[in-house]
C-alpha cells in the first residue's frame, strides 16, 4: 500500500515539474545561495579550482554546474540573477543583530563575488540587486511583478526556506536539496500537504520561531514544532494573540514575555516586494551567445563547461 502512496506521490510531482515546462516561465536565481553551495561543496575536500595565475574559480565552477542543471530540468524561457549587496540593509537598521552570527566569507570565495557576475553577464543574464534590500526582496519583487502584470509564471531557485511565502498560483519555489540535481518543487499544493501551511504563514511561523541563521529569536523557548502546531492551530499570530487564554501557562508565559520580539521577528521575516528594481521580459530571455560564453570561459580555463552547455568551441 506504501508503495502505491508513494508512486502516487512521484507521480504527482513529475506532473507539476511537466506543467511548469509547457508553459513560458522566468527563473530568478537566489545567486549567493548557489554560489556559498557551490564554494562549500568542493572546498570540504580541501581543493580549490583556480586558474593558472592562482585565481581561484571553484565557486563559479560550480555555480554554473548547479545553474545550468536547474535549467535544464525545468526549462525556463527567462532568467534574472538577483544578488545580496554588501553593507547594512534595512533588516539590520531595524535589528542590529541581523545576520550579526555569519562568520566573514573564505578568503577564496571572496575574488569570486565580481567574478560570477561576469560570468552571469556573458551568458546574457541580467545581475539585479538594490543596495539596503537583499536578494529576497529583489526576487520577491520581480516574482510579483512578472506574475501579476506580465502573467509570467516565475520559478524561484535557492535553498531558502524563507522564500516559500511567496508561493502562489504563478509563483513556485524550487529548493535544491542535498546533493547534485536533487530539488523539491513548491507550488501552493504541496506547501500545504508537507508542512500544513499556506504561504503567507511562513511569515508567522518564523516570527514564533525566529531564524537562527539570520539571528532573530523569535519567541524565546518555543522552537519550530511548537511554532508550527499554533500556526496550524490558529492560523496566524494575530488570531494567536486574540485567543491567548487557550494557550497552556507555559507557552502563554513565553509569548507574553517576548511579545515585542515576536512583532520584531515577524516584521524580519517578511519579504519586502516593493524594491525599486526593474527587469524587462525583454532583457531576460536566455538566449546564449556562443562567442561570448566561449570567450569568457577559456579565460578562466573552464572550457569543459562549454560542451556542458551545448556551446561548441570554435562556434
Amino acid at each position: 500500500m506504501r508503495g502505491m502512496l508513494y508512486l502516487d506521490e512521484i507521480l504527482t510531482r513529475i506532473g507539476a515539474e511537466q506543467e511548469v515546462k509547457q508553459q513560458q516561465s522566468v527563473m530568478l536565481v537566489d545567486g549567493m545561495a548557489l554560489l556559498f553551495r557551490a564554494y562549500y561543496a568542493t572546498a570540504s575536500s580541501g581543493y580549490i579550482r583556480r586558474t593558472r595565475d592562482g585565481v581561484p574559480t571553484n565557486a563559479v565552477y560550480g555555480f554554473i554546474r548547479y545553474f545550468w542543471d536547474a535549467v535544464q530540468t525545468y526549462e525556463p524561457s527567462h532568467v534574472v540573477c538577483c544578488w545580496d549587496m554588501e553593507g547594512q540593509t534595512f533588516r539590520g537598521e531595524q535589528f542590529t543583530a541581523y545576520k550579526g552570527n555569519r562568520p566573514s566569507a573564505p578568503e577564496d570565495l571572496v575574488p569570486q563575488f565580481s567574478l560570477i557576475r561576469e560570468v552571469v553577464d556573458s551568458l546574457g543574464i541580467p545581475n539585479i540587486s538594490a543596495a539596503g534590500y537583499e536578494a529576497d526582496d529583489c526576487i520577491g519583487t520581480l516574482a510579483k511583478y512578472y506574475s501579476r502584470e506580465e502573467e509570467m509564471n516565475v520559478l524561484i531557485l535557492s535553498g531558502d526556506h524563507d522564500l516559500l511565502q511567496l508561493v502562489d498560483e504563478r509563483v513556485s519555489v524550487i529548493i535544491m536539496k542535498k546533493g547534485h540535481g536533487n530539488y523539491k518543487l513548491y507550488t501552493p499544493d504541496s506547501l500545504i500537504e508537507e508542512k500544513g501551511l499556506q504561504p503567507e504563514q511562513i511569515i508567522d511561523l518564523k516570527g514564533l520561531m525566529g531564524d537562527t541563521s539570520d539571528n532573530y529569536p523569535g519567541v524565546r523557548g518555543i522552537g519550530e514544532k511548537t511554532a508550527l502546531k499554533l500556526i496550524q492551530e490558529f492560523g496566524s499570530i494575530d488570531v494567536l494573540l486574540s485567543r491567548l487564554d487557550e494557550l497552556t501557562p507555559s507557552v502563554r508565559k513565553k509569548i507574553e514575555s517576548d511579545l515585542e520580539m515576536l512583532q520584531l521577528s515577524r516584521t524580519l521575516a517578511r519579504i519586502h516586494c516593493e524594491v525599486p528594481v526593474a527587469c524587462s521580459l525583454d532583457s531576460s530571455v536566455l538566449q546564449l551567445d556562443p562567442a561570448l560564453v566561449i570567450e569568457k570561459f577559456e579565460q578562466l580555463e573552464m572550457k569543459s563547461l562549454c560542451s556542458l552547455m551545448g556551446v561548441a568551441v570554435g562556434s
